[in-house]
């Protein structure tokens, strides 16, 4: 038997408390003798419909003592796992968590929603079509958080209901391939599917096919940004053009 040498390096990822998806993203994504640590992390009511003041409230509080918990590793890089708890904020708010973080774990931090950006702008598009299985005011948000980073939303997609916690896990990769086919639009260069919870790493390579072009999602755009800030190789689990970028 082959055995792993798990030495490459050691993948911290914060994750919200009621999510399913991002956990089996990253398994299915990881790099060959990599490791990958999870921590869960509340502040949100998970009875409450996740609208804009949930998830900002989420985005504002108190991570010490998960930083603490997932530092027990010593980890090369600490992910921040949920897209709309920053985004809902702006750039500047995601860019001072990205910056605490890094001050409290002493390790390379990376947001999901700063991941979407820096997915987007290696792929050189400046107009994509936006979809999510948010509210529609965190989707005005999200394109406010775009249009700051240069990035113009051409189309937004959303899921036409209310979803709760468990909602949006509940997705399948069917119905995210939907919602990404009604974001696409001519003038857009790329499809952007946000949030970890949204199980859409598993339908990009079908999406690229139907629609002939870039997606990016929230996992998948962070999975790339710990990739080309850590030097890891390419490998077969990586679904989607982004990944030709490193």
């Amino acid at each position: 038997m082959t055995h792993e040498t798990r030495t490459r390096a050691k993948i911290g990822v914060l994750v919200p408390f009621t999510n399913t998806n991002l956990e089996a993203d990253m398994m299915l994504m990881r790099c060959p003798d990599t490791t990958v640590h999870f921590q869960r992390m509340g502040g949100y009511d998970v009875d409450e419909i996740p609208g804009s003041d949930q998830m900002a409230g989420l985005g504002a509080s108190d991570i010490s003592h998960d930083l603490r918990m997932i530092s027990g590793v010593r980890p090369d890089v600490v992910l921040y796992g949920c897209t709309s708890a920053t985004l809902t904020h702006g750039p500047g708010f995601d860019a001072d968590l990205a910056a605490r973080i890094k001050a409290g774990s002493g390790a390379i931090s990376l947001t999901a929603a700063g991941s979407l950006v820096a997915g987007i702008k290696a792929l050189g598009a400046t107009k994509v079509g936006f979809s999510s299985p948010y509210l529609g005011e965190i989707n005005t948000q999200a394109m406010a958080f775009l249009a700051a980073n240069g990035i113009e939303t051409v189309k937004c997609a959303d899921i036409g209901r209310e979803l709760g916690n468990y909602g949006q896990g509940e997705l399948t990769p069917e119905d995210v391939f939907d919602l990404a086919c009604q974001a696409d639009h001519p003038k857009a260069e790329a499809i952007v599917l946000s949030c970890t919870d949204l199980r859409a790493v598993e339908a990009v390579e079908r999406i690229e096919a139907r629609l002939g072009k870039p997606v990016v999602t929230s996992n998948q755009a962070m999975m790339f940004c710990l990739m080309r800030a850590l030097g890891l190789p390419r490998h077969d689990a990586l679904p989607g053009r982004l990944f030709d970028c490193l």
